[in-house]
């Protein structure tokens, strides 16, 4: 027996890159930063011994505007999403047609890829996120209708272009599926949502689907949340109909896992694999191996452990200028969860 344990994607920059980024440094002293950055990334995700890494999402601006960057058809007048501490991120707005991605997630797949010989994941945004660009009063000549057609094929080409790059798992960030319980407890957007984001993954065969994924959290910037409060009962039945094989949930920092788990183990199907989060990337604590065995085992008590993994509750930090976790403790937390993985693993086959 193997339990699969995977990061979820982003890590804190450095002091050092995130005042580039938010002063804005020439050209030169970014890349040269992005660089050594990157390098650094991969190095210790390796020495933490986790079997699969990523870049740490150094160059991304967020993990959602990561496609917008560059284009010029977008004002800063969006959606606005607020957080339990009080602070808030926007989204940008579209002016005008027709809709492309500015950049693609391969080129952080292949940048890593290029400087370590372990299984590199690349984290990907949803088309279900990048449809709240569309301003709610439409746009001239560009119909609402075109624009989720234009989404949808570009949504397909980030994911297919990972895939040909030979990323080892593409997993698309869902954030705003727990959110959108929040925005419309009727559920209604959830299910748009996922209808949505189906209509992408059915562009993929099944034996594609198995190498994707679809990550979902109550959020996470600078220590806080933006729907921790919606049930997980309420969005895990939707949740489980969409068309991937493995789904990474934050669970680690729920009041009630036992709750959660017996609903995962209601609606799991039997072609999809669940990595539950066992690091709460909130707390500064770090876990100890044992805390991490513990949790896994309390899991393996309602899931089969052939459809059980592990992994972190979120990325550490999604947005570039959060550095409210150091990397330090980022690394320390994914060697924890790598080493109670191991020791549940011994626990499981004794």
């Amino acid at each position: 027996m193997k339990i699969q344990t995977e990061p979820i994607g982003s890590i804190p920059r450095s002091p050092e890159l995130v005042t580039a980024i938010t002063t804005q440094a020439n050209a030169d002293q970014l890349n040269k930063l992005y660089a050594a950055a990157i390098a650094d990334t991969v190095k210790e995700f390796e020495e933490t011994g986790s079997p699969v890494i990523t870049d740490g999402e150094q160059t991304k601006s967020s993990f959602v505007t990561y496609p917008l960057e560059g284009l010029t058809n977008l004002t800063s007048e969006g959606m606005t999403i607020n957080f339990e501490d009080g602070h808030s991120r926007r989204l940008p707005l579209l002016t005008k047609g027709p809709f492309r991605y500015g950049n693609y997630a391969s080129k952080y797949l292949a940048a890593a890829q290029k400087l370590t010989s372990l299984p590199v994941k690349q984290a990907i945004i949803s088309a279900s996120a990048l449809s709240l660009i569309y301003p709610p009063d439409g746009i001239e000549g560009y119909p609402q209708a075109e624009f989720i057609a234009d989404l949808l094929n570009e949504c397909e080409k980030d994911i297919r272009l990972c895939l040909e790059q030979g990323a080892y798992k593409v997993q698309m960030d869902f954030t705003e599926g727990r959110l959108s319980l929040k925005l419309d407890p009727s559920g209604g957007v959830l299910k748009h949502f996922i209808g949505l984001n189906n209509q992408v993954f059915d562009r993929f065969t099944a034996e594609e689907q198995q190498k994707l994924g679809v990550h979902v959290c109550p959020g996470g910037d600078h220590d806080s949340t933006h729907s921790a409060d919606i049930d997980y009962a309420d969005f895990l039945p939707d949740l489980f109909e969409l068309h991937v094989g493995s789904f990474y949930l934050q669970l680690a920092s729920e009041t009630d896992r036992v709750k959660v788990l017996k609903i995962i183990k209601q609606y799991l199907k039997p072609n999809q694999k669940v990595f539950i989060g066992v690091i709460d990337v909130l707390n500064p604590v770090i876990e100890t191996a044992e805390e991490v065995r513990d949790r896994i085992l309390e899991a393996a008590a309602f899931i089969d452990t052939t459809q059980l993994g592990t992994t972190d509750d979120c990325g550490f930090s999604p947005f570039c200028d959060d550095v409210s976790t150091t990397r330090e403790t980022a690394f320390a937390k994914i060697k924890a969860r790598i080493e109670g993985t191991k020791l549940a693993e011994v626990e499981l086959t004794a």
